[in-house]
């Protein structure tokens, strides 16, 4: 079901510049996008020099907070292209009063043009849609093209963290990680009932693990 349009939606977007970077350029072929210079200048954006990590596909921000709160020694730059959602998040950030976490309005495919190339030292993605149709496929975030855009934002040796309730979009995955020189580890077949600590749940995977869902997990490591 299609979320319904958050009252004054577009005033409270536009209230929220503190926290909120909006890409320029969503109607431009992503291909044509990368040659735009929109970098971010992380320090400024921050206010700091502590290392900066990304999770893209945010939601209402659950995963994002958390993990801004509890490792108040990082930032992280959350990426999400649904303004209705996104507003949560910013607001909750503000509400706990989170000075290390930020926001990013646009879709993946424009990060080159705005993240600096080895500049993220580890990647989120938690719960991206999975397309199951197969003529979708090149929109996962995990396919090849997106990979070789997370290679040119990620530090050496950075790292990719996925999760995901659909078991063939996570076979998808580990099969595209691995042809694109990816190194896997730490590959969980039912993360709630394994030995893994530090765990940040996010708002979808409340939602599946309560249904008795397994969570799929898996590190990438360049």
């Amino acid at each position: 079901m299609r979320m319904k349009r958050k009252k004054n939606l577009d005033e409270r977007i536009e209230a929220s510049s503190d926290y909120l970077t909006i890409m320029k350029n969503d109607s431009l072929n992503y291909k044509d996008a990368v040659n735009e210079n929109h970098q971010i200048d992380f320090a400024r954006l921050f206010g700091n020099s502590k290392p900066v990590y990304l999770e893209i596909g945010s939601g209402k921000g659950q995963f994002g907070c958390t993990f801004a709160k509890e490792n108040p020694d990082k930032n992280i730059l959350c990426v999400e292209r649904n303004r209705n959602v996104l507003i949560l998040a910013i607001e909750s950030a503000r509400e706990m009063g989170l000075g290390n976490i930020r926001f990013l309005c646009g879709t993946a495919e424009y990060l080159p043009s705005y993240i600096n190339e080895k500049s993220v030292e580890e990647i989120y993605l938690n719960f991206s849609c999975p397309f199951p149709k197969h003529k979708h496929v090149a929109h996962r975030l995990t396919n090849p093209r997106f990979l070789e855009i997370y290679k040119k934002i990620l530090k050496p040796n950075g790292v990719i963290c996925q999760k995901t309730d659909n078991m063939h979009f996570f076979e998808y995955s580990l099969e595209s990680f691995s042809q694109s020189g990816f190194k896997l580890s730490n590959i969980s077949l039912d993360l709630h009932h394994s030995d893994f600590e530090g765990n940040i749940v996010t708002e979808y995977e409340s939602k599946f693990a309560s249904q008795g869902l397994p969570i799929y997990r898996l590190e990438a490591r360049l």
